[in-house]
């Protein structure tokens, strides 16, 4: 079985921002474990900034985009230091695997990233992703790792996503907070209730936190993943986690899951605009799988160009699918409104072909 694990900045670093032995120690070991009990695991890790840090000799995190570029570029190879020791002392070779969200967003870079990270498990790699922040600009934002570990999941065909964070998992309100707040076990599906009761980060070293962690598990359980939020301190979490025991939060997959092209539209592709439609047009998109065509379009926002990614909203401006257009915006709003046997000539009858269309959950 194919398991991402996804471990967060706080898990693996001291209160002081440096990276703590002893976790990359345990979190090597259970890695290990999978491995000698035939799983292929994938790790996705956060630190690279917060390792960066001290060796710089800067105490707190700063703001400035080019400064925590240059802070990632120091810390990625103490970071990939460490994995690659621990691990080679269980005989495993590691193979870090940089990628950014424009990775995910453009089809051939995709594919591309999903054939490395396939070779390398054939080869008996241990792949060792993080998101390339020295390059990331803008990308470097709140939870970027852990949606990246759900997309990684669905990229290798996992059938699990361990997200080891500080916490024991999802409770019924902040356990920093509240010493009556309970542990969630189990979530059928990730619904707004329950993403109410997620907060910001946990930690001054983390730039993620339970919200993300759960809109990383609704992309995992709409690709058919299995994904458990557990506290990385807990002894021999991995193989309890794998082995099915009750560790943290487990969040089941939906029984009906998305193809690989339509998680990569719904939730890989950052939406460059959005079409408006009639009540006709969305009730043919929802009741009917039908394409979208220009006579339903009453309106388009954004600057978006053909084959670009774009949120579908109805009459009521409420976003219900998203789908890569064939027209640019300019040239749709020409079009908006006609029927099919009204475009001129060479123009694509569907604004969004069917095949191309994601209804959002």
């Amino acid at each position: 079985m194919i398991v991402v694990v996804k471990v967060g900045t706080s898990s693996i670093t001291r209160e002081t921002g440096e990276i703590d032995d002893d976790a990359v120690r345990r979190l090597g070991e259970g890695l290990a474990a999978l491995r000698s009990d035939g799983h292929e695991p994938v790790l996705v890790s956060s630190g690279a900034i917060a390792a960066g840090l001290p060796a710089l000799g800067i105490t707190r995190r700063p703001s400035d985009v080019g400064l925590l570029q240059a802070v990632a570029a120091v810390g990625q190879p103490l970071l990939m230091e460490r994995f690659s020791g621990v691990l080679g002392g269980y005989g495993i070779v590691a193979g870090q695997v940089l990628l950014t969200p424009g990775d995910f967003g453009a089809r051939s870079r995709y594919l591309h990233a999903r054939s490395t990270l396939r070779r390398l498990l054939d080869l008996g790699v241990l792949p060792v992703v993080n998101e390339n922040d020295t390059v990331a600009d803008d990308e470097i934002r709140f939870g970027d790792n852990d949606r990246m570990a759900a997309l990684v999941a669905q990229m290798v065909g996992a059938e699990l996503l361990v997200m080891l964070t500080d916490q024991a998992g999802l409770h019924t309100a902040d356990p920093r907070l509240d010493a009556e707040a309970s542990l969630i076990e189990e979530i059928q599906e990730v619904d707004a209730a329950l993403e109410t009761l997620a907060g910001s980060a946990g930690t001054a070293r983390g730039s993620g936190g339970m919200a993300s962690k759960l809109a990383a598990a609704k992309i995992a359980a709409w690709s058919g993943v299995s994904v458990v939020i557990a506290d990385a301190r807990t002894p021999r979490v991995l193989r309890e986690t794998v082995a099915g025991r009750s560790v943290g939060t487990r969040v089941r997959p939906r029984s009906t899951r998305l193809p690989s092209r339509k998680v990569w539209i719904a939730f890989a592709r950052p939406s460059s605009g959005r079409v408006i439609v009639d009540e006709g047009a969305r009730r043919a998109l929802l009741d009917d799988g039908r394409s979208l065509l220009a006579a339903g379009v009453v309106g388009a926002d954004g600057d978006f160009e053909a084959d670009d990614a774009v949120e579908v909203l109805g009459p009521d401006g409420v976003a219900f699918a998203k789908g890569l257009t064939r027209y640019s915006a300019e040239a749709l709003r020409a079009v908006t409104g006609r029927r099919s046997d009204e475009l001129p000539e060479g123009a694509p009858h569907e604004v969004v072909h069917r095949d191309d269309l994601v209804v959002l959950p």
